[in-house]
C-alpha cells in the first residue's frame, strides 16, 4: 500500500483523465479498476490449501470467522483429514470439536460431512471442477463455489459460463461504497460486478477488491486519506 500511498498523496494520478465522483459509473469503474489492480498487485486466497479439498473445507470454514483463524485450525485439522472419507469415518463430536474454534461448528461439521458424503457418492471422491456441481454440494452456495473453482480449478473458471464473482463481505461492502451496485443481495451484486469487471479479471479482481477491503475500505469507518481511488468513489470522505 505504500506506493497507493505516494499516488493519493497528489490527488489524482498524473496521467489521468478527468474524471470525478460523479462521472458515469462506465466511465470510472475501467480507471478505478487499474488503479486498484495496481494498488494490490499480489492480491489472493489468504486461506491455505493444496488440494481442492482443502480449499472446500477451508472456505466452509471461513464464513463468519477470519482466514486467519481457519489456517490455525487447518494447520492440523489437514494433517488428520486428506480425504472425504476421512471426514466421515470419525464421530461427529470428535471433528466438531476440531473445527469449534472457527464458530459456527455445528452447522459447519454438518455442512462438511454432508458435501464429503455428496461428492463420494456422485463424483467418486473427487471435488467437482464446474460450478453447476459445486453449487449442488450441501453447505456451497455460489460465493464458496467461485472461491473453490477459482482457486483449485482456474482453467475452468475462466471458461465456465456458470462462473463468477465470490460476493464475501469484503466484497459487497467496497463495491456499494464505489457506486459499483446499490443492490444488497449477494447474487444481484455479483451479476452487478460482472457487468462491470473483464471477464478475465472475475476470479482476480475478487481479491483485489478483498484486500481493499481489508486495508483500506474497513467497516464501519474506510481509511479514505490513503485510498488510491479517493477522487473516484462517491462515498470518499476526503
Amino acid at each position: 500500500m505504500a506506493a497507493a500511498r505516494k499516488r493519493v498523496k497528489g490527488g489524482r494520478e498524473k496521467g489521468a483523465t478527468a474524471l470525478t465522483r460523479t462521472s458515469p459509473l462506465e466511465q470510472r469503474a475501467p480507471e478505478v479498476i487499474r488503479r486498484l489492480k495496481n494498488a494490490y498487485p499480489d492480491a489472493k486466497v489468504a486461506l491455505r490449501f493444496s488440494n481442492p479439498l482443502e480449499i472446500l473445507v477451508a472456505t466452509i470454514l471461513s464464513a463468519q470467522c477470519t482466514d486467519e483463524r481457519v489456517n490455525m485450525v487447518t494447520e492440523t485439522l489437514f494433517k488428520k483429514y486428506r480425504t472425504c472419507a476421512d471426514y466421515l469415518s470419525v464421530p461427529v463430536s470428535e471433528l466438531a470439536a476440531e473445527i469449534k474454534p472457527t464458530g459456527f461448528f455445528n452447522q459447519k461439521t454438518k455442512a462438511i460431512r454432508a458435501a464429503c458424503q455428496k461428492i463420494i457418492d456422485d463424483f467418486g471422491g473427487e471435488v467437482p471442477r464446474t460450478m453447476k456441481d459445486l453449487d449442488s454440494l450441501p453447505g456451497v452456495a455460489r460465493k464458496t463455489a467461485n472461491i473453490v473453482q477459482g482457486n483449485a480449478y482456474p482453467e475452468e473458471h475462466r471458461k465456465d459460463p456458470d462462473a463468477g464473482i465470490a460476493v464475501d463481505t469484503h466484497v459487497r461492502r467496497v463495491s456499494q461504497r464505489l457506486g459499483f451496485t446499490s443492490n444488497t443481495d449477494p447474487d444481484k451484486i455479483e451479476q452487478d460486478l460482472m457487468k462491470i469487471i473483464p471477464r478475465e479479471e472475475w476470479f482476480s479482481f475478487t481479491y483485489v477488491l478483498i484486500d481493499h477491503g481489508r486495508q483500506v475500505c474497513k467497516a464501519p469507518t474506510p481509511r479514505c486519506e490513503v485510498c488510491p481511488v479517493n477522487d473516484l468513489c462517491p462515498s470518499s470522505r476526503v
